[in-house]
């Protein structure tokens, strides 16, 4: 049985949107353009971390001679000319902040990613009214798989954290939620439903899967 849920941690790429698309579209041409082949062992290792620890790992298991600095400046720069082409909100995204709403659950966004660009992401759908705080990589000292982002949330949320669900798409996200205490559901997609959500409490088709939407369905009166 789950517990009352009194609030909710998302987290931003893969999960409200399908920007693991576009970053497996900018892997692959960020390594071409270097003669190698991006492989599913390496976005693997770089899914739901910080970006300069992502681009450590890419280094670390490609051997390039590239810094960190330069490698997210090129990405950044191939991320941006495709997102008017493949960025999309996922399914069931905006049916799901409706319910929360509807029953005034508070919400945050618990991301990796940095904040410039967390907003900008959110800015393109006018979505950051619509939750109560963000949290970024500048947020935190340890950054995913650590729990302290979402340790954090709860405090700002002001919710027992065991209270609070956070929804994840990659194996690093829900294992920092797993740790942090709350109630945790993933939410694989392509690219990650290869990944290990051991400790999760769910893993959810999408989010409008009944395992999310029904920890807010409001029970029938009684005649």
């Amino acid at each position: 049985m789950p517990p009352q849920i009194c609030a909710v941690a998302f987290d931003l790429d893969g999960l409200m949107f399908n920007t693991e698309d576009v970053f497996h579209l900018t892997g692959k041409e960020l390594l071409r353009r270097r003669g190698r082949v991006a492989t599913p062992a390496l976005f693997h290792a770089m899914m739901g971390r910080r970006a300069h620890e992502a681009f450590q790992a890419m280094i670390d298991l490609e051997q390039l001679d590239d810094s960190i600095d330069d490698l997210a400046r090129e990405s950044a720069e191939i991320f941006d000319s495709l997102l008017d082409q493949h960025l999309a909100p996922m399914p069931g995204l905006f049916e799901l902040l409706d319910l929360l709403e509807s029953q005034e659950i508070p919400k945050a966004v618990a991301t990796s990613s940095h904040r410039p660009y967390l907003t900008a992401m959110l800015n393109r759908f006018n979505l950051v009214p619509r939750f109560n705080f963000l949290l970024s990589a500048e947020d935190v000292l340890h950054g995913k798989p650590n729990p302290e982002i979402y340790q954090s949330a709860a405090r700002r949320l002001q919710v027992p954290v065991e209270q609070m669900l956070v929804m994840e798409d990659s194996e690093n996200g829900v294992r920092a939620a797993v740790a942090s205490g709350a109630y945790t559901i993933a939410v694989p997609h392509d690219h990650s439903r290869h990944h290990d959500f051991q400790g999760a409490h769910g893993i959810a088709t999408s989010l409008a899967d009944p395992l999310i939407t029904g920890l807010f369905s409001r029970p029938e009166s009684s005649p």
